[in-house]
Formats: C-alpha cells, sequence, structure tokens
C-alpha cells in the first residue's frame, strides 16, 4: 500500500475547535478507503500496515481501528488471526455469490418501491437515468470515469430507493459495492458489446410504466450481464 502525505480534509477536521467524535473521523476515514478499494487503488490481499493509516490520516488509533472494522463488516477487508488486517482477496466463487444474492434482493426492492413509489420518487429517477445517460461517454476515459461511477451508483440507488426498507437497502448498496469493485477491477481495459444505456433506459421505463415482473426481470439480467463478463474477464 502506497504512503501519502497526511489527508488534509481529515487533519482539519481532527483539528476543529468543535471537537469532532471518534464516529466522525472514523466515518470519513472509513469513506476514503472505501472509495480506494472500490477503484481498486488498494490491492486485492495487500496487508494493511496500521501505522501507515495513522500517517496517512492524520489521526489517532481509536478512528482507524473503527474503520477498518466498518469495513471488515462490509466485506472489504479481512481479519487474519495476529496478523492484523488485509484488502479482501477476489474470487470467482465470491463474485458469483454476489452475484446471486444481487439478483434475489436488488429485484425484491425494486418491486417493492414500484408498488409504494410516488410521482416525486418517478421524477427522481427519471433525472438520474438522464443524467447517466449523457455521461455514458465518459466512462471508458480514466480521467472522467468516476464521475460516471457516481452517477452509475446514485442510479441504481434512486431505482429502489422507495422500497420502504431500510435494512433491505443496506444489503443491496453492501452487495452492489462488492459487484462494482470487481467490475472496476476487471473489466477497467474491456469494452464489451452490451447497450448498457439501453438497458438502463429499457430498466426506468418497465418501473416507470408499474410493471413490477418486467421492470425486475430487466433488472435481473442486467446484474446477470454485468457480472459474468467480470467472470469471463478474470479467467482469461
Amino acid at each position: 500500500m502506497s504512503k501519502r502525505e497526511p489527508d488534509p480534509a481529515l487533519m482539519e477536521v481532527a483539528t476543529s475547535t468543535e471537537t469532532p467524535s471518534s464516529g466522525t473521523l472514523a466515518g470519513s476515514i472509513c469513506d476514503r478507503i472505501r472509495t480506494d478499494i472500490l477503484a481498486g487503488r488498494r490491492t486485492p490481499g495487500a496487508r494493511i500496515l496500521l501505522e501507515d493509516l495513522k500517517a496517512e490520516f492524520g489521526v489517532s488509533w481509536s478512528p482507524i481501528r473503527e474503520a477498518l472494522s466498518r469495513l471488515v463488516a462490509e466485506g472489504l477487508i479481512t481479519t487474519e488471526e495476529s496478523r492484523g488486517y488485509r484488502i479482501a482477496p477476489v474470487s470467482s466463487a465470491d463474485l458469483a455469490e454476489v452475484i446471486r444474492l444481487r439478483m434475489l434482493l436488488e429485484p425484491m426492492a425494486l418491486q417493492r418501491s414500484i408498488e409504494h413509489g410516488d410521482d416525486a420518487w418517478e421524477a427522481d429517477l427519471l433525472a438520474h437515468q438522464h443524467r447517466l445517460g449523457k455521461l455514458e461517454s465518459k466512462r471508458f476515459y480514466p480521467a472522467e470515469a468516476e464521475q460516471w461511477e457516481r452517477w452509475h451508483r446514485a442510479y441504481h440507488e434512486a431505482l429502489i430507493r422507495a422500497c420502504g426498507s431500510p435494512m433491505l437497502l443496506q444489503f443491496c448498496s453492501q452487495l452492489h459495492d462488492l459487484s462494482d469493485r470487481y467490475r472496476r477491477l476487471f473489466l477497467s481495459a474491456h469494452n464489451f458489446d452490451r447497450d448498457v444505456p439501453d438497458e438502463h433506459r429499457q430498466i426506468t421505463d418497465a418501473t416507470l410504466a408499474r410493471d413490477a415482473a418486467k421492470a425486475c426481470e430487466l433488472l435481473q439480467r442486467h446484474i446477470e450481464r454485468t457480472g459474468q463478463n467480470v467472470l469471463r474477464s478474470m479467467q482469461v
């Protein structure tokens, strides 16, 4: 794991006249490490040196350990008895399980959203799909891909936001993170022959038409196709 200068933003929080809670710092550190792991900037299987993290973020031990504990719970970091922490490794079996669970839980959340979503939810979903479509050309340019990634995540969140179940949304979010990590690690150098914007549009159209059966089937196929593409790339 490469060493960096202490994070100025975190140091500002840590030295604020309004003393921050350990949880606030831990949340910020957790977000930064999570982003690095999902983007592939922290190598799968790499050992995490606590001294390096302390120097990198310029904070005390408590928020560092709390942040790592959160990421362990999310499946992005693993612990080894008497050996500390490592960035979670990757495997075809692990990805296959993530795909299976996403295909089960996200359509469930979508169906509930279609049943309970109001006009404001519909307008929000349509706006997210439109914005993502406008950014589609950026996804293959490293300098701009992060913007597409943020809006891609926001679109999938908007799709199921009205399900009415915070626990279901939490599970879907965690699985989406794990799935995105594999996609970004293994598809970065591949252009697969798929019209992803059209897939998003079809899912959105069926959702807004309140056709739950069609929308859920399209979402399942969308998740499965992406997952299978990643699995194939892992075997090359």
